[in-house]
C-alpha cells in the first residue's frame, strides 16, 4: 500500500503515487433517481439533464442542506461519493495525503478530513496546493502562483525566506474559471456554426451536450491550418463542419484574461517576482502570451504538485500534534541566501537565468532545441512535425527561419526574411531571451519565449 496523494482541484481532481498521476476526475455530479453518477461521466451528461448536475459541491463544500438535491442532503455528500469514487479508480486503501487549495477555510478542511476518516483511505497530511507546486523551483524573494478551477482562478503569493517557502496571500478571482471560458468558447462556436453553417447547436440538449463535449479536443487540434480550428459537429442527418479563427477566439476570451492579470498585477509589487502558472491556467489559449511583460515566468508541470508531496511527506505528514494544513515548508540554504540578497539561486548559472526553454505558439509549447518556422504548409504536403511551426501568410517564403538552442544561447535566425523581435524589425541571426516576441506580419501571431519547469 504506497502513499498517495489526492490534489483537490475541482477542475481536474488527481490521484498520484510514485509512478505519478494515476486518475483525473472533474469535479461533477449528476444525481437521477437513486443513481449517482460522478466525475467525466457526469460532465459528459450535465447538459442533458442540467437541474440534476451539480458542480459546485468542492467550490462551496458545507453541510448546508440542499432544497432540491435529488435526494442529496448537502455539499458535503456529494464530495464523499467523489472521494469513494476516486478510492475505486485510483485504487486507494492506505495512506493519503491531501494537497488543497489555499482559499479552503477551516471549517471545509475540517469537513474533508472528517469525510476522509470515514474513507477507505486513512488521512495523514494536508498542504498548501500552491506551495506544493512552486516548491522546487522557487528562487525569488517573492513567488506569483495562478492556478485555475472550475468556477474561478486562484492567484497565491509565497515568500521565501529565512530557510524557508510560506504562503503569504490568497486571491479568488470568480467569473473566470474553466466553466466560465467553457461558456464563453461555447458562444463563440454556436455563432460560427450559425454563420458558416445554418445549425445552431444549442438548439437541443444533445447537440449541445455533443458542442460541450468537442471544445476540449477541438482546441488541442495542431493541424497544419495553424491559423484557424475546424470544428466538426455530426448529426443523424449531416455533418457540420466551421471555422474557428484563432485570433479571433483569443481576443474574445482577452477580457477574461484581463481580469486575471489585475489581480495578478495587484500582488506583483515587488521586483523581479517569480510568476509560476500551472499547467491548467497555462493551457488556455493564448493566456501565456497574454503575460509578455512578466519576464520571469516559469509553466510547470502537471505531475508538480504530486511529485512535491512525496518528496516532503515527512515535513508533511502529521504528528503527535495532530493534523494540520502545511503552509511552510524549508528550501535549499544557497536558494534562501540568493533570495534574501535579492538574486536569482547560484544552482543556476547567471548566463541561463534568462534563458528560454519553449517556444509558445498557438496553446502549444516546444522545446527551443531546432524549431523549423514554415510558412503555408500545405504547399509542401507534408504532415507537420513536432519541431516545426506554421504560419499562414501572404506573400511570405515558405521557409521563414528556425531558432535553436547552442552552448552560448538561444538563437533566432531568419537569414534576410525581415522580422519582428519585441516589435522591432530585425533580420539574420538574434539572441533571444526569456519574454521575447516574434511575428513575421504586422498584427499576426506571435511566438513567445517561455521557460517551463520540469521539476
Amino acid at each position: 500500500m504506497s502513499l498517495k496523494v489526492i490534489e483537490l482541484n475541482d477542475s481536474a481532481i488527481k490521484v498520484g503515487d510514485e509512478n505519478g498521476i494515476i486518475v483525473e476526475s472533474p469535479g461533477f455530479a449528476l444525481a437521477v433517481g437513486k443513481e449517482l453518477e460522478l466525475g467525466d461521466a457526469a460532465e459528459r451528461q450535465a447538459r442533458l439533464q442540467p437541474t440534476s448536475s451539480y458542480n459546485k459541491f468542492w467550490h462551496e463544500l458545507s453541510m448546508e442542506p440542499l432544497s432540491h438535491g435529488n435526494g442529496v442532503r448537502h455539499f458535503a455528500d456529494f464530495a464523499y461519493a467523489h472521494l469513494l469514487h476516486l478510492a475505486q479508480l485510483g485504487e486507494i486503501d492506505g495512506d493519503v495525503i491531501f494537497a488543497v487549495p489555499g482559499n479552503f477555510t477551516r471549517q471545509q478542511l475540517g469537513i474533508l478530513l472528517g469525510l476522509a476518516k470515514q474513507s477507505p483511505f486513512n488521512p495523514v497530511g494536508v498542504v498548501d496546493s500552491a506551495l506544493a507546486a512552486v516548491i522546487a523551483c522557487a528562487e525569488s524573494p517573492s513567488i506569483i502562483y495562478a492556478d485555475i478551477q472550475l468556477h474561478q482562478v486562484l492567484l497565491t503569493r509565497l515568500k521565501l525566506t529565512g530557510g524557508r517557502l510560506q504562503t503569504e496571500s490568497v486571491i479568488q478571482v470568480p467569473g473566470v474559471g474553466t466553466q466560465n471560458f467553457m461558456e464563453l468558447m461555447m458562444q463563440l462556436t454556436t455563432r460560427l456554426f450559425i454563420q458558416q453553417c445554418r445549425f445552431n447547436p444549442q438548439h437541443n440538449a444533445e447537440s449541445e451536450q455533443q458542442l460541450y463535449n468537442e471544445l476540449p479536443s477541438w482546441l488541442r487540434q495542431n493541424d497544419e491550418d495553424q491559423s484557424s480550428l475546424l470544428l466538426e459537429l455530426k448529426t443523424s442527418s449531416a455533418v457540420h463542419t466551421a471555422k474557428m479563427p484563432r485570433e479571433s477566439l483569443i481576443n474574445n476570451l482577452s477580457g477574461h484574461y484581463k481580469k486575471i492579470s489585475q489581480q495578478i498585477a495587484a500582488l506583483d509589487t515587488g521586483k523581479d517576482n517569480q510568476l509560476l502558472l500551472s499547467a491548467r491556467v497555462a493551457a488556455l489559449p493564448g493566456f501565456t502570451a497574454s503575460l509578455r511583460s512578466h519576464r520571469n515566468l516559469r509553466v510547470l508541470e502537471p505531475h508538480t504538485i504530486n511529485r512535491a508531496c512525496l518528496d516532503f511527506r515527512d515535513k508533511i505528514c502529521s504528528g503527535d500534534d495532530g493534523m494540520h494544513l502545511v503552509n511552510s515548508l524549508p528550501v535549499d540554504s544557497t536558494r534562501t541566501q540568493a533570495a534574501d540578497s535579492g538574486t536569482q539561486s547560484s544552482s543556476i548559472p547567471a548566463e541561463q537565468q534568462d534563458l528560454p526553454t519553449h517556444a509558445l505558439f498557438s496553446n502549444r509549447a516546444i522545446a527551443v532545441d531546432g524549431i523549423e518556422m514554415k510558412n503555408d504548409a500545405q504547399l509542401n504536403g507534408h504532415a507537420p512535425s513536432p519541431n516545426t511551426i506554421f504560419l499562414c501568410l501572404a506573400n511570405l517564403p515558405e521557409q521563414l527561419g528556425r531558432i535553436e538552442k547552442r552552448d552560448e544561447g538561444v538563437y533566432l535566425d531568419s537569414g534576410k526574411q525581415e522580422v519582428l523581435l519585441n516589435q522591432t524589425r530585425v533580420s539574420g541571426k538574434q539572441k533571444l531571451t526569456l519574454g521575447d516576441r516574434i511575428q513575421f506580419a504586422e498584427g499576426g501571431e506571435e511566438i513567445f519565449l517561455i521557460q517551463v519547469n520540469d521539476g
